[in-house]
């Protein structure tokens, strides 16, 4: 009978096994394979050793797509993600605080494809409406999506605006998980609001930071469909990602190998940065226990 429930709990495993085997494993190793080929995703591969991640170094495109990508990181960990953080702060408690949640979580629900349709009728230069606003000031109109950088700053404000309400539910989560007591006692003390927030509430929201700080970073490093939405890329490929360079590198070039260790180098990146980060919080964390 021990042998049969030990049989049968692998069996309940087997179809989730099957579909990370054959949907993610395989296409993972396929795709390792092909990056040492140049193949245009019809004609027979042609083995050229480790030239294509020779030429991801050389070429400047890449390096360009490189420096977005990190950008768009640094600005989601400073503004969807501690902006989220200080909303939540802000509306815990407050008067009709579930409607404003509503109002910064709206956006979220939205697909990315919207999303971008949406801010690409609010960028328009012709008839978008925040150079209509300008335009009440005197203000010329400002080709938003076209005009380097001022392009990808934009689309970071689009990315932000959707990106804030998930972070701030998250944070939400963590602050009704902290007792009363701990920051009341704060406030007996004498400790102001900011104090209780920086030496109170802040540390004990450690838990949830490192979940909000590992996904965004995860999902700013992968972000395609809002830009290439948006731009395309463009102009001149100056607002392109790592992911919407091996898009366009793959699919629309049809430098299947080139593409294919875009996508190496990008997995390795987000793997490294994920495991050092949560691996650093986790010590930090053992030393409360």
């Amino acid at each position: 009978m021990k042998n049969y429930n030990k049989f049968a709990s692998y069996l309940y495993v087997l179809p989730a096994f099957l579909l990370v085997f054959f949907l993610l494993l395989i296409p993972m190793f396929q795709n390792i394979y092909y990056s040492f080929f140049q193949w245009d995703g019809i004609s027979q591969p042609i083995f050229n050793g480790l030239n294509n991640y020779i030429q991801l170094f050389k070429d400047s495109n890449f390096l360009t797509s490189f420096l977005n990508t990190i950008l768009w990181v640094v600005f989601t960990l400073l503004f969807p993600v501690f902006g989220g953080l200080l909303i939540a702060v802000f509306l815990r408690g407050i008067k009709f605080s579930d409607f404003f949640k509503s109002i910064f979580y709206i956006p979220i629900t939205i697909s990315f494809v919207a999303t971008g349709i949406i801010w690409n009728y609010m960028y328009s230069r012709q008839i978008g409406v925040l150079n209509t606003i300008l335009g009440l000031f005197g203000v010329d109109k400002i080709s938003w999506l076209t005009s380097v950088p001022l392009n990808t700053f934009s689309l970071l404000i689009t990315w932000t605006w959707q990106q804030l309400g998930v972070n701030m539910v998250l944070f939400l989560m963590g602050l009704t998980s902290i007792p009363v007591e701990q920051t009341e006692a704060a406030s007996i003390e004498g400790a102001n609001r900011w104090q209780v927030f920086i030496y109170v509430t802040f540390p004990m929201l450690r838990p949830i930071t490192t979940v909000v700080i590992a996904m965004a970073t995860a999902n700013s490093f992968k972000v395609f469909d809002l830009i290439y939405v948006m731009t395309r890329g463009g102009p001149y490929r100056s607002s392109e990602t790592l992911a919407v360079t091996m898009f366009r590198e793959s699919f629309t070039m049809s430098n299947m190998g080139y593409g294919a260790s875009i996508s190496v180098v990008l997995s390795i990146i987000v793997v490294a940065i994920s495991v050092i980060y949560l691996r650093s919080m986790l010590k930090k964390d053992l030393l409360y226990y």
